[in-house]
């Protein structure tokens, strides 16, 4: 077996590209984290203007106090064309991103690495942000639903939100990697 200094070399350079894109996405997972968590805490401020987050008994007692605006209920084509359209400009930064930032060439790099990035910031939605912050925190409980304890300690209510947020995931996905081919 012959010792070749250009195969040694080639091999350290194989590692030392793929632990940097690792460290990139965990950078990346870190700081889209902390963004996220950023707008959850600013729309905090007013938990009722995002009560169409919160479980459906704790929705239903804020409407029987007259506190939900029905003009924010989810549902009809103004919304669904909101929805789609940032869920595209979503995909676009994405793609942006994963192109310029993670080095994606190709398709599938740009929309997997965009998809991972994605189930990253919506599992820590669900479990640090949902079920560790919000469902003990005081700060988001509404006015007249304090007695609803069991309703704030829905757990399961977040892990199935989390398990559609993947799902949601998807079509940003695809439009990332439609960026990174272009």
């Amino acid at each position: 077996m012959q010792f070749s200094f250009a195969c040694l070399k080639q091999q350290i350079c194989t590692f030392a590209r793929k632990q940097r894109q690792k460290m990139i996405f965990l950078l990346e997972s870190l700081l889209a984290c902390a963004i996220f968590t950023l707008f959850v805490f600013l729309m905090s401020r007013n938990p009722i203007k995002s009560i169409f987050n919160y479980p459906p008994a704790i929705i239903e007692r804020c409407n029987q106090l007259g506190l939900v605006d029905a003009s924010n209920r989810p549902g009809g084509a103004v919304f669904y064309v909101k929805k789609i359209v940032a869920m595209m400009v979503f995909g676009v930064l994405l793609g942006l991103l994963v192109k310029y930032v993670n080095g994606c060439e190709t398709y599938w790099c740009g929309a997997l690495t965009a998809y991972a990035l994605w189930v990253v910031v919506n599992w820590f939605d669900a479990l640090v942000l949902d079920c560790i912050w919000f469902c003990h925190d005081k700060h988001f409980v509404i006015p007249g639903t304090e007695d609803m304890t069991a309703a704030y300690h829905d757990y399961w209510f977040h892990i199935k939100g989390a398990l559609i947020g993947m799902l949601l995931g998807i079509p940003a996905a695809l439009v990332a990697g439609v960026i990174v081919m272009i």
